[in-house]
């Protein structure tokens, strides 16, 4: 089987889901900005007391705050979260979280259980590693943060 194959036929909870950094809709937009740059995460799910999405708070949102508002920091997300975001269940095939990503031009997908709670996140990060598995061969894959040079001699 082929890729093509593989993102028609593999489910969603195939792909390597990041933990999502989830707050209580009372939460500051301040508390957010923090966990999300603490977790190195540019999105934020807004869940309620049984687990399930609410919302989504993302850094593009953010900028657009700070060029328009002048005082939101404080402010509850529930104020300012996406109440329509982008998630597929842990069964659906792959290709619909590339389909997703095309044509909303998101960054993240939220991926939920059959009750609807959130077991997870994924996104462009997700995808591609999906595919770099699939061909280890062509694809080098270096971690983030690490140098892709070597900075001494190998061997004797």
């Amino acid at each position: 089987m082929g890729l093509y194959d593989n993102m028609r036929n593999e489910p969603v909870r195939s792909l390597r889901l990041r933990k999502p950094v989830t707050l209580p809709p009372t939460s500051s937009v301040r508390d957010a900005v923090e966990l999300m740059r603490s977790r190195r995460l540019g999105c934020t799910i807004i869940v309620d007391d049984d687990g399930k999405p609410l919302g989504m708070f993302t850094e593009s949102m953010l900028t657009k705050m700070l060029a328009t508002l002048v005082s939101f920091l404080d402010d509850p997300l529930e104020q300012h979260m996406a109440t329509r975001w982008p998630h597929v269940r842990d069964d659906d095939p792959v290709r619909l979280v590339l389909e997703i990503m095309q044509t909303r031009n998101i960054r993240f997908i939220c991926v939920v259980d059959e009750e609807g709670r959130l077991v997870g996140l994924t996104g462009q990060k997700g995808l591609l590693e999906y595919i770099a598995d699939h061909f280890p061969e062509q694809i080098m894959v270096q971690r983030i943060g690490t140098s892709p040079y070597m900075h001494s001699r190998e061997g004797a």
